[in-house]
């Protein structure tokens, strides 16, 4: 759940940079706030590109490959020692 969630206000935040949002409007600012210590540190890591950010997409593949594997291995575990 929490995992979607995040999933959603990253892809909110990809589009927000797409278009001219007002920056003081408190829809963008929270996501700019909820989302920058998640993409801060990738794109850190990151090598530059030519103007692309791809910090978000990182993001989409990492809470992806935790929500297909990680979580569902983990429920799988539980069940067992259950």
């Amino acid at each position: 759940m929490g995992l979607t969630f995040l999933l959603i206000l990253v892809f909110a935040r990809a589009v927000i940079s797409w278009v001219q949002a007002d920056p003081y409007n408190p829809i963008v600012q929270f996501l700019y706030t909820a989302t920058e210590p998640i993409l801060r540190p990738i794109r850190r890591r990151l090598p530059p590109m030519t103007g692309i950010d791809i910090s978000p997409l990182v993001v989409v593949m990492i809470v992806v490959f935790l929500q297909q594997f990680l979580v569902r291995s983990l429920i799988q575990l539980a069940n067992t020692l259950r």
